[in-house]
């Protein structure tokens, strides 16, 4: 993505829509204006009412163009808006204009706000925010998503960049003047409080239980029993549609099946799963792995049993928690083993019930992302590089406590320091700005 080079875009939904909005940014934006607006350019800030015409002069459409002057717009760089008819043939011919001129092109994805990052507008993390926030679904999504925008993530690590890069000066400094009279007295106490306070929330945020990730991704609700159990039926209830196959033979299921849902105000993914049971069949077999997988990995586990042949095995398995629900299906023809009480008692069938249980969903994954106040960590990428930080910091209060390598412990800290700096892009990471700005859409 070359800097000499303009790009222009559909910043607005595809058509056909009532009104497209066109974004230009780069150093032809005043030319192309010049020469393809009635107007000319127009006056900074000001919506202008203009003619677009092609290269023969014919008429592209009549809208309304707003320029944005560089430095002071979100690339840095001039910028031009074209709010246009929204359809099809006015868009095709609009961008068509713009990159017959050599040196204009059309954007790539997220490299508006690739070049807002490299200006300086803003940092990787605040980038993201700017991801997440176009593709929130919920309320929830949106204000994390709100919080990463506006710089919330981006303070907290820099204040811990800040307490290391002062850490690392004094180590630096007990490196360099070991027997000097310039150097502070017991310099290892402060460098180790320093250190253990960092490390201290450095474990606090990576031990928030993935619920930035969670808010952002979707909670995960496995629905786990015996074959013939109604899994598919209640997966299908819950999802409002046929998602999944039912069958009265056992062992129909035989991979996970997702939907996906909104319920108490956050996305969850609900998933049906293969019957529980020792089987011969390979094919079977890999399914019932795959079933006890995705009960590890879920958030939430529904143990459904059937009322009718009560098979309870699957509760006797080493994923069940204490927050997991054990739901009696087909209520009205049977009932659970003594000993064993359902929290809810549902027919999947017909539906008795079923709106409680959601009710049970929702609520747990309201309790869920209410755990954490403001989650640091929102992308698997933070909570990777802040587990490497954390290693090598761990690393460097070791060896300093126990008075050994200085210049080890300095590099450590150094590590750390880069691990933090590529979280919000300070230092060059190249193959990080790709996979991270690859995920924009074209227009932003």
């Amino acid at each position: 993505m070359s800097e000499r080079d303009t790009i222009c875009a559909l910043a607005s939904g595809a058509p056909p829509a009532a009104i497209a909005i066109l974004r230009l940014s780069g150093p032809q934006v005043r030319m192309l204006a010049e020469q393809h607006l009635a107007c000319g350019v127009p006056a900074p800030r000001h919506a202008t009412l203009t003619d677009m015409t092609d290269a023969d002069g014919a008429l592209v459409d009549r809208g309304l163009a707003v320029f944005m002057p560089g430095p002071g717009s979100y690339t840095s760089e001039d910028t031009l808006e074209l709010y246009l008819h929204g359809g099809a043939a006015v868009i095709a011919h609009a961008l068509a204009t713009l990159t017959a001129h050599a040196g204009v092109r059309i954007a790539e994805p997220g490299e508006y706000t690739r070049r807002a990052f490299e200006a300086g507008k803003l940092d990787l993390t605040e980038a993201e925010g700017v991801a997440d926030i176009i593709e929130a679904e919920t309320r929830a999504q949106k204000a994390q998503a709100l919080r990463q925008l506006g710089g919330g993530l981006s303070e907290t690590y820099a204040t811990w960049r800040t307490e290391l890069t002062g850490v690392l000066a004094l180590v630096e400094v007990a490196i360099d003047f070991p027997d000097e009279g310039d150097a502070p007295d017991n310099t290892t106490a402060p460098i180790l409080k320093k250190l253990d306070r960092v490390i201290s929330e450095i474990k606090s945020a990576l031990g928030d239980g993935g619920i930035g990730e969670r808010i952002r991704d979707g909670f995960r609700v496995a629905i786990i029993g015996a074959p013939n159990a109604g899994k598919s039926t209640l997966l299908n209830r819950l999802a409002r549609r046929d998602a999944a196959i039912v069958n009265s033979a056992a062992g129909t299921t035989r991979d996970v099946i997702e939907v996906r849902r909104v319920m108490g105000g956050h996305v969850v993914w609900i998933a049906d799963t293969a019957g529980l049971r020792a089987t011969d069949d390979e094919i079977e077999a890999e399914g019932v792995r795959r079933a006890e997988q995705a009960a590890r990995d879920a958030d939430l586990r529904l143990f459904l049993v059937d009322g009718a042949a009560p098979d309870t095995s699957a509760l006797s398995t080493d994923y069940k928690t204490d927050t997991d629900l054990v739901v009696l299906n087909k209520s009205d023809i049977g009932s659970l083993p003594p000993g064993i009480v359902a929290d809810h008692v549902i027919s999947a069938r017909s539906g008795d019930g079923v709106a409680d249980l959601e009710q049970a969903i929702a609520a747990f994954v309201g309790r869920q992302a209410a755990s954490v106040e403001a989650p640091v960590i929102t992308r698997q990428r933070h909570r990777a590089r802040l587990e490497d930080g954390l290693r090598s910091l761990e690393t460097a209060r070791d060896m300093l406590a126990e008075g050994v390598g200085a210049e080890l412990a300095a590099e450590d800290v150094r590590m750390a320091l880069r691990q933090l700096g590529s979280i919000i892009g300070t230092v060059g990471v190249e193959d990080v700005l790709g996979a991270v700005f690859s995920e924009f859409c074209i227009g932003k």
